[in-house]
Order: structure tokens, then sequence, then C-alpha cells
């Protein structure tokens, strides 16, 4: 965080206190559905379970997980035979994380720290860098992070990222099926996009500091930032589906519990969500 200006640092410091007050939301009963995690050792999280068809089997491999929250993709990354260190920088998320792996019987590593001082806080390298689902918006420099998912692999090492699509992210809360006003910037460049909410994307809890900052990062700036970071992209897929209901009158996916589309209307025209798989030069 040392090398931002005091409106990024004060940003920073607005999410994690964000994030921290976010926890108690996302453990209740209609929130991240730990239970089922507790409950069968075989369950995977939604969005690792979406991830795992591109992931392959994990097994001897160490494995990053950045921005990893309460680490329920965390957990299922070691369900899949991984060894697993996770970071993240919410006090709260990192107590619930070391929690649940407990709880679960699984075994994993968690970290608290910024994600731009990884590198200092681990001190060495991994087979696969993951980071989840609604991850990169909360940071203000891409290219600098792109340089620690570098910095982070192995000669040969793989990253992994499923986000939501900065396409979709542009259109306006009460933007309807008829009418998509688009009210937040696609481009990178713009100031730091504020929030206050009082409620959070999952469960139905008070959120006590509802203060939060969010940058665009257009699709060409994550993907040249990646490559100026020495990383070779090896797929770029981009999805009709989403991992929550960013509009509310978003359809659920049938089959695919926690999953939303775009009416029929709409879904063969906008992006969703896109998965990028890049390696580091042996």
């Amino acid at each position: 965080m040392d090398q931002f200006g005091s409106e990024v640092r004060a940003a920073l410091t607005a999410n994690r206190a964000n994030w921290n007050s976010r926890v108690p939301v996302h453990v209740g009963p209609d929130g991240y559905r730990l239970d089922r995690l507790v409950a069968d050792q075989t369950a995977l999280s939604d969005v690792v379970d979406f991830d795992r068809r591109y992931l392959g089997d994990l097994t001897g491999q160490d494995v990053l997980h950045l921005q990893c929250h309460i680490g329920t993709d965390t957990i299922s990354l070691a369900r899949l035979g991984a060894s697993v260190t996770g970071l993240d920088f919410s006090e709260a998320a990192i107590d619930v994380a070391t929690d649940l792996t407990e709880r679960c019987g699984a075994e994993a590593e968690f970290i608290l720290g910024d994600v731009y001082r990884a590198p200092t806080l681990i001190e060495r390298t991994f087979d696969l860098v993951y980071t989840g689902v609604g991850a990169i918006p909360w940071l203000p420099d891409i290219q600098a992070w792109a340089s620690v998912v570098a910095e982070m692999l192995r000669p040969g090492g793989r990253f992994h990222m499923t986000e939501g699509h900065p396409m979709a992210l542009v259109f306006a809360d009460d933007a309807t099926p008829e009418h998509l006003r688009i009210d937040y910037p696609y481009f990178e460049g713009r100031p730091a996009m504020r929030f206050e909410d009082s409620a959070s994307y999952v469960g139905s809890g008070t959120v006590e500091s509802p203060e939060s900052f969010e940058w665009a990062h257009n699709m060409g700036a994550i993907v040249q930032a990646l490559i100026d970071a020495g990383l070779i992209i090896d797929r770029l897929e981009e999805h009709r589906e989403l991992a929550w209901p960013f509009l509310p009158w978003m359809e659920p996916v049938p089959d695919r519990e926690g999953w939303y589309r775009l009416p029929e209307s709409l879904r063969h025209s906008i992006p969703l969500m896109f998965t990028l798989q890049a390696r580091k030069r042996t």
C-alpha cells in the first residue's frame, strides 16, 4: 500500500474495513453455505467447481490463492489435491478461513496481508497462482498486480483467473432489459468509484462499514499487464453466466445453484464473465 498516494491509501483502508464487516454477513446461514463444505468433504465451492474443468488434477502442486477471503475456494483447491496458501488483507476473513479449514478437515495455510506485498510476505514460488471471481476490481494498479502474479510463479508455472467481465460491469444499477443504461467506466484511468451499501452480494445481514471503492480494469489492460509481466497467455474464454446477480432481473442458471444469466433476448449479446490462463516461461 505504501506505493500509492494518500487518496488511494485511504480507499484501500476503507475497503479493508468494508471486507472485515462483510465477513459476519457471509458466514451467516444464507451466506456462503459453509455447512455444505463442512458436512461433505468432497464438496467444492461454486467457483472452483466451475474452474475445475480448466484446473485439472492439482495433486502435488503448490498453489497460491490471492485474495482468498474466507477460504471456501482455498479449501476447494486443496480438495483437488493441491497444497494451498491463501492470502487476504482482511483479518476477520483470515480468522474464519483458518477455523473453517479445521472444521472441513482440510489443510491450507493462510497469511494476512496486502496482495501487492505477497513477494515479501511469502518468500517462495508456486506451481499455480489462482484468483477467484470478484477480486481485481478492488485493486488500484493492475500492472503491479500482474507483476506480483509473475513473481510468485515458478518457471513453467501457470496462472488462472475467472472474473466478472469488465463489459458487464458498466451498466447502471437500475438498468432494465429494455434500457441498458451505462453508468460505470469500462476503461482504466478513471478515479476510484465510491459506493456506500449496507448489504453485500450474498447474505442478509448489515455491513457495518458500508463505504467501499472499486477500480475499472478493461480487458485489454488486464491481458496486456500479464503480457508485460512476462507471462504467455494460453487461454481466454468469455462466458454467458456469472457467479452473482449483478442486476436483479438476471435469471438463475438451471442445474447450477448460485449462478445467473441474462434473459434470452440479451444472452448472446453481452459477456458476463471470462476465464484467462497464462504461464511463466521455463
